[in-house]
């Protein structure tokens, strides 16, 4: 398969445009940049769970992901629904789906929200990313707390995907074809996840802000014909300073929550 290596291409949907990410709140000056990361391992803590399910500890991710497709598959698609939580404290948090970042790290194709607080001011933001490029935002998708938002990331081949955001809230909705950085960073389709994580801005994790409780809701992805079921899935949440900082738990075959503690 001939790999793309040309930037992304734009397709807008409700008059969106698309910048780099902007001046949400007083941090975000010229040149910010607002990046995710592939899960990075951290050492599990010395406590007992109670989970049935298989957990791991990072320091950026919390919430479900699988490691591998089944024989023969490789994930094309996932997708979930949440509602915009109330924020508190200072920092921040993001809320997204996507494919790699567990054992493949080369790359992510991925979307989501960002939740941001300063002093008590607030910025949600939407925004795509193709790992390890820096995130995208969509400037004009309105977000508001409460708002239920729902993102599906497509891998259509190994460069190239579509991204699709609809606030169900106020019917609004975009859609993005996005393709691969360059010839070295394309999907492997080995990982699937819904993800809370404390995101990057300007080389190090932003401190994790009180977003509450998230919970991912018709939640699926697709491997071949083959579609996951989330109580097969491992549970994954953050540990800073051997602090835990999240509680993820499966709810059902197609709902999770991840919990601020």
């Amino acid at each position: 398969m001939k790999l793309l290596t040309t930037t992304s291409t734009i397709i807008l949907l409700a008059s969106a445009a698309l910048a780099r990410p902007g001046s949400s709140i007083n941090e975000r000056v010229a040149g910010r940049r607002r990046k995710s990361q592939p899960k990075i391992t951290s050492q599990s803590p010395a406590i007992e769970t109670n989970s049935t399910f298989h957990e791991e500890y990072s320091e950026n991710w919390a919430g479900v992901f699988f490691e591998s497709p089944p024989s023969g598959e490789t994930y094309s698609a996932v997708s979930g629904t949440f509602t915009v939580p109330s924020i508190s404290g200072n920092g921040g948090a993001s809320a997204w789906v996507g494919i790699d970042g567990v054992t493949y790290t080369d790359a992510i194709l991925q979307a989501g929200v960002d939740f941001t607080i300063s002093d008590g001011s607030i910025s949600y933001d939407a925004w795509y990313e193709w790992y390890p490029d820096a995130a995208y935002d969509f400037t004009s998708f309105d977000i508001s707390e409460g708002d239920s938002i729902t993102v599906s990331v497509e891998a259509t081949s190994d460069s190239e995907g579509t991204i699709t955001l609809e606030n169900i809230t106020t019917g609004q909705s975009v859609t993005q074809a996005v393709s691969a950085p360059d010839s070295s960073t394309v999907i492997s389709g080995q990982n699937v996840e819904w993800i809370v994580e404390d995101f990057e801005e300007n080389g190090s994790l932003v401190v994790l802000c009180d977003f509450g409780t998230i919970t991912f809701t018709d939640a699926s992805a697709l491997a071949g014909s083959s579609t996951v079921d989330l109580t097969n899935g491992d549970i994954v949440d953050i540990t800073q300073d051997s602090e835990v900082l999240t509680a993820t738990t499966i709810d059902s075959s197609t709902s999770i929550t991840v919990t601020y503690q």
